[in-house]
């Protein structure tokens, strides 16, 4: 069993960044490809970025360029840095492993 727990959201202007952290709980992650989603209001879940074990990184088109996904195995935690936000980046983002998720963090962007 891992437990996921994301922070990190918030408010930002249009332009600005953030960093998101999903800690890891319980069996080890290091296990498991991990993945950022996200999902805004009325909108189906999309994903974001992933990272394999073998630490390859890949991204949707919508954020290639301006987020990068990283792991701190000894600290359990992966994280997302978000650059160049768009008010499209507005909702809930969740952290993955394998079968289990993080109950999320809400990111809203401003124009």
């Amino acid at each position: 069993q891992v437990q996921l727990v994301e922070s990190g959201g918030g408010l930002v202007q249009a332009g600005g960044s953030l960093r998101l952290s999903c800690a890891a709980s319980g069996r080890t992650f290091s296990s498991y490809a991990m993945g950022w989603f996200r999902q805004a209001p009325g909108k189906e879940r999309e994903w974001v970025a992933r990272l394999g074990l073998d630490d390859k990184t890949t991204y949707s088109d919508s954020v290639k360029g301006r987020f990068t996904i990283s792991r701190d195995n000894p600290k359990n935690t992966v994280y997302l840095q978000m650059s160049s936000l768009e008010t499209e980046d507005t909702a809930v983002y969740r952290c993955n492993a394998g079968p289990f998720w993080g109950q999320g963090t809400q990111v809203t962007v401003s124009s």
